[in-house]
């Protein structure tokens, strides 16, 4: 799924305008990655929660010609799903009301 599909499914499914939609989007993307840089931890209950990891600095290999290369230290972000996502994802535990498939009549 691309952010696009993620706006026109919040768009469909919230009944807001594409436009509206789009803001709702790029307002929490700009808020977690404000909150990462921050150095801050995001805990969204029952999704994951998003942190950000320090690399230490390392040798590295430039490809092309296979000389050695000082590599920086560096932060990453990094996710890490909750025990609810991994089981939904596995078929295992319950939807919620709002991803459940409809019933049958």
């Amino acid at each position: 799924m691309t952010k696009a599909d993620l706006i026109e499914e919040i768009s469909r499914l919230a009944e807001l305008t594409r436009k509206d939609s789009e803001v709702i989007v790029e307002t929490i993307f700009d808020s977690i990655v404000r909150s990462l840089r921050a150095g801050d931890k995001i805990e969204i209950r029952g999704f994951g929660s998003f942190r950000t990891r320090q690399r230490k600095p390392r040798i590295g290999r430039n490809p092309k010609t296979g000389d050695r290369v000082e590599v920086p230290a560096k932060k990453i972000p990094f996710f890490k799903p909750s025990k609810e996502l991994k089981d939904l994802v596995n078929g295992e535990g319950v939807q919620s009301p709002a991803v459940a498939p409809p019933a049958v009549q």
